[in-house]
């Protein structure tokens, strides 16, 4: 006990420094992008952080076993944020943090795990970045005063976000899931995540079980996770000195059962995802029958694979089967309600049976998940103009066009409508 209390208060010290004196100066810092907006905006980008990474796991004991190791490890650091923990499903080896303390783990990387500690390790790194405010600093640094300034008031008062904004919310959020830390950054988060792992009562040796692991990976197939975390050899050599620094006490924490029961979970529904990654090869060749029998043969596997009804619902529409993919649309809210695709491929569906009215309730539910997705706008426009609203039909065609890639199915008729009515940009 009298080791974690040293190192709480050293940490504690650490922490102080960070956060208020800049090293280079020795003044103290003013951050541009205040607590409470950074945990708003961190709410406002897990939806599309969920959604880039095909859906939270849908098993609620899967997810509170996730979340209780989290909070168990949050607990002890210094940052006091209403912290979220979510496994997802892709298949990708990663972890990733979000401001404001939304830290996400994907099912690939959680199978790969062989211990509880390896776990904890990648969750208290995780929360070593945002700990240490690289999100936020990164933003205060690329963004200017004005815009942080809007953004985080619109934000805060809960106004619909103007066409402006959208976009610039649109380009921060695909570049905080693809940011890289710097290596200086790396070794913060590295030295933090030690910290918490003991403090928490966790083995920190898991933390460098995970870095070897990667640097197995890295000869045949580099991990995702080293895309955004590079990970040289100074890295390991320098954890491994810190934990050495630190008299351990004799009951930390390796593994535990429940640790492996999730992950019997997981292995369990593997042959179900692995039928899913078949077909969503084949919906990228365009062969969507062959698609859709594998995604079918993946509900059949796990009947909550949400991912694999969201694309089997959505070659549904494609053939006409209307009403059987507003079924799957319907389950995937369900079973995942931060996923964007089960509320837009309901508002698809319901606009396609008539039902204007329920169709614009789902797709400002699809909003809500991802506010910069043009298809959403699109068919908002298609809806407001079905009903007679031109003016809010015109308002959603040209947040769709300016969203656009240019190569969605809709696109040119999308450009008729804007021409049709005379909109000039």
């Amino acid at each position: 006990m009298k080791v974690r209390a040293l190192i709480s208060v050293f940490l504690l010290l650490i922490f102080s420094c960070t956060q208020v004196i800049d090293n280079k100066t020795v003044k103290r810092e003013s951050f541009l992008l205040p607590t409470e907006e950074e945990i708003t905006l961190g709410n406002k980008l897990l939806p599309e952080a969920i959604t880039q990474f095909e859906g939270v796991y849908p098993d609620k004991n899967v997810q509170e076993y996730v979340k209780n190791l989290g909070i168990e490890i949050a607990k002890t650091v210094p940052r006091k944020l209403p912290y979220e923990f979510v496994l997802v499903n892709s298949e990708e080896l990663n972890a990733f943090a979000l401001p404001g303390g939304k830290i996400i783990i994907t099912r690939g990387l959680f199978l790969l795990l062989d211990k509880e500690s390896e776990l904890a390790g990648i969750l208290a790194h995780e929360l070593g970045h945002v700990n240490a405010r690289h999100h936020a600093r990164y933003l205060e640094k690329t963004l200017g005063l004005s815009l942080l300034l809007q953004i985080g008031a619109l934000l805060i008062g809960g106004e619909d976000l103007t066409e402006r904004i959208i976009i610039q919310l649109a380009s921060i959020g695909a570049t905080l899931l693809a940011l890289k830390f710097s290596r200086d950054q790396e070794r913060e988060a590295d030295k933090f995540g030690v910290y918490f792992t003991l403090n928490a009562g966790f083995d920190p040796h898991g933390l460098i079980d995970v870095f070897y692991k990667f640097k197995k990976l890295e000869r045949k197939a580099p991990p995702e996770w080293l895309s955004t975390h590079p990970l040289p050899d100074t890295r390991i050599k320098e954890v491994d000195r810190l934990i050495k620094s630190v008299k351990l006490p004799d009951n930390l924490k390796k593994d535990s059962i429940e640790f492996h029961k999730v992950k019997e979970k997981l292995l369990a529904t593997k042959l179900s995802y692995k039928a899913y990654m078949e077909g969503k090869k084949f919906y990228k060749k365009g062969l969507e029958d062959k698609a859709l029998q594998k995604f079918e043969e993946a509900i059949k596997l796990y009947p909550d694979n949400q991912i694999a009804m969201a694309y089997a619902s959505s070659i549904y529409l494609e053939k006409g089967f209307v009403k059987k993919a507003l079924n799957y649309a319907r389950k995937v809210t369900e079973l995942d309600p931060y996923l964007l695709w089960g509320w837009y491929l309901k508002g698809i569906a319901l606009f396609k049976l008539e039902n204007y009215h329920e169709s614009i309730k789902a797709l400002k539910e699809a909003k809500k998940r991802v506010e910069s997705y043009s298809g959403i706008y699109y068919y908002l426009g298609r809806n407001y103009e079905a009903i007679g609203n031109i003016k809010k039909a015109i308002e959603n065609y040209r947040l769709a066009f300016k969203l656009a890639t240019g190569k969605e199915p809709w696109y040119e008729d999308l450009r008729r409508r804007l021409y049709k009515n005379k909109v000039i940009f």
